[in-house]
């Protein structure tokens, strides 16, 4: 079970744009092997997603306590019943639900058993979201030494460049 995998795919939910069951079932394919979504799987996922972003807000902000709280206030809410599987002769694994849960079930167990890993094997504060004000996207830190910023390269260049243009014009004024 790659835990980290299942944290990012957390991470990728928070970002993703589910306002209509398309989005969610256009989104599925990306994040392992998952039955068609319901309309109830979207609303589930919404719920779940807007209870679990502020932990990657906690963790951003390096409130490590708030950041367990909250995921533990989650796992009490959303038991996470794992079974043995051995489907497409890849050997013996463990899945965070039964094939025959929800596909909201199925990514709300995945996304938790990944936070909740990572949150043990690397701190509290690899949760993020990103430090640019223009945006918002949710991220995991798996870097060494902790130090990411951002949600990716991109927002990361344009806040630096932002900076040395910033100091730019407060040497020339």
């Amino acid at each position: 079970m790659d835990f980290v995998r299942y944290a990012e795919q957390c991470a990728a939910l928070l970002n993703a744009p589910l306002d209509s069951l398309e989005e969610l079932n256009d989104l599925l394919p990306t994040l392992g092997e998952h039955p068609p979504a319901q309309a109830r799987d979207k609303l589930r996922l919404q719920s779940f997603l807007t209870q679990i972003r502020p932990a990657f807000e906690a963790g951003s902000a390096g409130r490590a306590e708030e950041v367990v709280h909250l995921l533990n206030a989650q796992l009490a809410k959303h038991p996470i019943t794992q079974v043995i599987s051995d489907h497409h002769d890849t050997g013996l694994h463990i899945h965070a639900a039964p094939n025959t849960a929800s596909v909201a079930d199925q990514l709300i167990s995945e996304s938790l058993l990944g936070l909740a890993t990572l949150v043990c094997e690397l701190g509290p504060t690899r949760l993020g979201v990103c430090a640019d004000d223009k945006c918002a996207r949710a991220f995991v830190d798996t870097s060494p030494n902790q130090s990411r910023r951002y949600c990716s390269e991109r927002c990361s260049s344009r806040a630096n460049v932002a900076a040395y243009r910033a100091r730019r014009k407060a040497a020339r004024g």
